[in-house]
Order: C-alpha cells, then sequence, then structure tokens
C-alpha cells in the first residue's frame, strides 16, 4: 500500500500493519480483544492500536467478500487515516477510488478519536468498505449524470438560455446523486454488519456510533436514513447471521 499525497497517511505506516495481500478467512476466530468495555463512555484509551487490530481481522473478510460478490472490480482496499491539519475535528469515514480504480477508505483523526470500542471501528470499516462492494460511487454517479441530463434537457426544451439549462442541471446533478443515497447507506450497513460479524466483532454495538451522531431524519431527498432505521437494519441483519467469527 502507497501513502497517498494531500497529507493522508496510510494504516501501513500508521500503524505498522501488514498491507500485502489479504489471507483466506478462516471459518473460526476467537473473540476479538476488546481494549474498553463496549458501554464505555469514554474514547479509547489506545485507538492506534485498535485500529491495527481492527483492519487485521476485518480488511481480510472484506476483502473475501468483494471478490466472491464481483468480478467487476477491485479489491485490494487501501485505508488510511486522514492527518491533515484543515480536517481538523471532522468526524467522519468514507470510501473513495483511486486513479486507478483501487477502492479507498479513509478516516479521520478525529473520528479514530472518537470511537468508544473496536466493535465501532469494525462496523464503521466494514460499512466504508460495503461502499466499494455494492458499487454505490459508480452508481451515484451515473445517478447524477442523468439527473443533470434529464434536468438541463428539460430546461433547453422550454427555451431556456445556457445560464438556465447550467442551472438547471446543477440542480438535476444534485437530485441524481441523492436519489438512492439514504437506500444505498442502508444496504452498506447490511453488508457492513455481515463483514464485522465475520470478523467477529458485535456489528450492534458497533452500530451505537449512530446514537451519538445528529439524526437528519426522515428529509426528501436527506443524504442519509434516520438514525433508528440503521439501528433497525443492523439488528435484523445479525438476527439471520450465524455465531460470530
Amino acid at each position: 500500500m502507497n501513502v497517498v499525497k494531500l497529507g493522508l497517511v496510510a494504516i501501513c505506516g500508521f500503524v505498522l500493519v501488514s498491507c500485502g495481500g489479504a489471507p483466506s478467512v478462516p471459518t473460526a476466530r476467537p473473540a476479538p480483544p476488546v481494549t474498553q468495555d463496549p458501554k464505555s463512555s469514554q474514547p479509547l484509551a489506545n485507538p492506534v492500536a485498535a485500529f491495527k487490530r481492527v483492519i487485521g481481522r476485518v480488511e481480510p473478510v472484506g476483502t473475501n467478500i468483494c471478490r466472491a460478490k464481483t468480478s467487476q472490480q477491485p479489491c485490494d482496499f487501501a485505508i488510511y487515516v486522514d492527518n491533515r491539519p484543515d480536517s481538523g475535528s471532522v468526524i467522519n469515514a468514507y470510501q473513495t477510488e483511486s486513479e486507478t480504480g483501487q477502492p479507498v477508505v479513509i478516516f479521520t483523526a478525529a473520528l479514530l478519536k472518537s470511537v468508544r470500542n473496536e466493535d465501532e471501528l469494525a462496523f464503521i470499516l466494514g460499512h466504508e468498505m460495503a461502499h466499494h462492494i455494492a458499487g454505490h460511487i459508480r452508481k451515484q454517479s451515473a445517478n447524477t449524470w442523468l439527473g443533470a441530463i434529464a434536468l438541463g434537457g428539460l430546461a433547453a426544451a422550454v427555451g431556456g438560455d445556457s445560464t438556465m439549462v447550467d442551472l438547471a442541471a446543477d440542480i438535476g446533478a444534485g437530485i441524481g446523486s441523492r436519489v438512492y443515497s439514504k437506500e444505498h447507506e442502508l444496504q452498506a450497513d447490511e453488508i457492513g454488519t455481515v463483514i464485522a460479524h465475520r470478523a467477529g466483532y458485535d456489528a450492534v454495538t458497533g452500530s451505537m456510533f449512530f446514537n451519538r451522531l445528529p439524526d437528519p431524519g426522515d428529509r426528501v431527498l436527506g443524504s442519509h436514513p434516520p438514525n433508528a432505521a440503521r439501528l433497525t437494519r443492523v439488528r435484523a441483519t445479525v438476527s439471520k447471521l450465524g455465531p460470530r467469527g
């Protein structure tokens, strides 16, 4: 795994974790070490060490699920921590792709410092890997393009000038990008739950992270579903799975 530019620090260098090819996932795993009680109200004492352990368990599982579900996209995940000063106190994690199409998962340093147990780290990492496994970036890009074409074309058809057409296309792109975004988040929660569960972590405990986030509610064209809906999806998914690990 290479260190990317823009002040991003590769997890390899950040926590000295091996970043070679993902090994096969064994059928049974011992319970993962928990740095702190899952119900603790305090952040992890050593989030770097915790993230190292979580990546070692979760990354191979996500990679194997990715390879099993698709042959059309790469599954060699790169995982980074964003230590740039301008990321500041932003608590966030996101999935993107490199110029070569490699899936990239990025945690901000603030997020890493805010989690309270390794189950949360595992669930969040599984969720971001799931976005790639489900092809959400490409689907969103297609929806954005279709929205821009549809509304921009409508403005042109009714005689709008170039400024109006451009504005309509921008609005259409925004609408298109959000048409399925809430369902994409729920799908990523579901796949992420499976990943964390198979890696031996408690996805329900991990999803308690949502309780500390502002609830977006059920807004029309909102980017994220209500927190309660996400917690319900996680619990429903876990109920269908066997023993962890």
